[in-house]
Parts: structure tokens; sequence; C-alpha cells
């Protein structure tokens, strides 16, 4: 096993990956050797030391691919250090701090499978352009006009580096 870290995520329209690499660059700022990488894309995780792992939410969970990545190696990753985030719209809301305790249970089937040693919550973006055509585009348009959702990019690059510095002293 060497040093590395893996930062592995599953994404939909971009925004899940870009928290992504933002997420590997300060770890890797911080020392680390890092590779960001989709999950469906990974295969082994023996050459890692510790892996984070991410998700856009999507109807109140992760991605599928994302909890197949978590069953598939959960026991892998209860035997290193592990962090998890997710990136959802809902976090971009005005009132979003009100929704924030029901959102934490979004990371209930992670914590099942594996306790992470960090978790982050974070705001996605809703870009009509990048949303997959699998999804419900008109669903997304009417919970913008009607307010539910906001549209555009809401993602704390702030909050993503406060997060990630925190994860790089907890890693290292």
């Amino acid at each position: 096993m060497n040093d590395k870290i893996l930062v592995a995520y599953a994404s939909r329209a971009g925004s899940t990956a870009g928290v992504a690499e933002a997420i590997g660059k300060i770890l890797a700022e911080n020392g680390a050797q890092v590779e960001v990488r989709p999950m469906n894309d990974v295969y082994d995780l023996s050459p890692y030391r510790a892996v984070v792992a991410g998700s856009a939410i999507q109807g109140g969970k992760w991605l599928p691919e994302a909890m197949q990545f978590m069953q598939k190696n959960r026991a892998v990753l209860a035997q290193k250090p592990f962090a998890a985030f997710m990136v959802c719209i809902t976090l971009g809301m005005a009132s979003a701090e009100k929704y924030r305790p029901g959102l934490t249970a979004w990371m209930e089937p992670v914590r099942t499978l594996v306790k992470p040693i960090s978790e982050g919550y974070f705001a996605g973006s809703l870009d009509f352009s990048k949303v997959p055509p699998s999804l419900n585009k008109l669903g997304l348009r009417l919970a913008v006009a009607f307010g539910a959702l906001p549209k555009g990019d809401h993602r704390d690059w702030l909050a993503i580096h406060v997060w990630a510095e925190s994860l790089a002293r907890s890693l290292a």
C-alpha cells in the first residue's frame, strides 16, 4: 500500500465532480498524494491509504452507483480512514439551514455500511444545459419556477475548502 488518498465521486451534471476535484486539490496542497476518480472507474482500493467518497443527491438518496461502490467496498473501507460528502441543490436554497437536520439522514445508508471520520454537506448547482435527459427536467423547471429549488451554481467553495483542510489534518 502506498501513501495515496482516493477521492471518488458519483455525479450526474458535473457539480459533484467539481467538488471532488476541489477536495483533491486541497488535500494535495496539504502534502497528500491524491487521485480523484469517478466511482465507476475504481476497481481496487488497495493502492490507497484513505478514501474520500462523495455523491450527488437525487430523490433524497446517494446515486445508485455510489451506493453500489459503498456496498462492494464496505469491508475494505472499514479498514481505512474514510470520509464522505454529498452535494445537493437543496442546500443552495435560501432556507437550507432548516432542512439540514433532514438532509443528514440522507447520509444514513452510507453510515450504516461504513462510519465516516468526517462528513461534508455541500450545495450543488442546477444548470439545465448540463442536466442529463434521464432526469425529469420538466419537474426541475417547475420546482425552480415555483421557488422550491434555486437555479444556478450554489457551491460554497469556502465551505468546501474549510472541510477539506480539516480533513487533511484528520488524514495526516
